[in-house]
């Protein structure tokens, strides 16, 4: 006996482009007819080993001025005690 799915509950099923900011395509299944994104696995930095900052509005520079330079307590070697004498 096969049973069947049932009628009118299910979305339609389109086959799908997806399309990068970098110009990759990539063609799949799903409910959405064509997508668009903006960073792919052929451009991604984990999968190329390489690492790229999307950055916003300069949000890395400003965190950099504003925390990248100063030395905390934790960064600081400390001295060896005969190295005080």
């Amino acid at each position: 006996m096969e049973e069947k799915m049932k009628k009118g509950i299910h979305p339609e099923y389109y086959d799908t482009t997806i399309t990068c900011a970098c110009g990759n395509v990539i063609k799949t299944r799903s409910t959405i007819k064509d997508i668009k994104v903006e960073v792919c696995s052929a451009c991604h930095s984990f999968f190329t080993g390489q690492q790229k900052f999307v950055d916003a509005a300069g949000r890395v520079e400003k965190f950099q001025r504003k925390y990248g330079k100063k030395a905390t307590p934790s960064t600081v070697p400390k001295k060896k005690k005969s190295e005080e004498q």
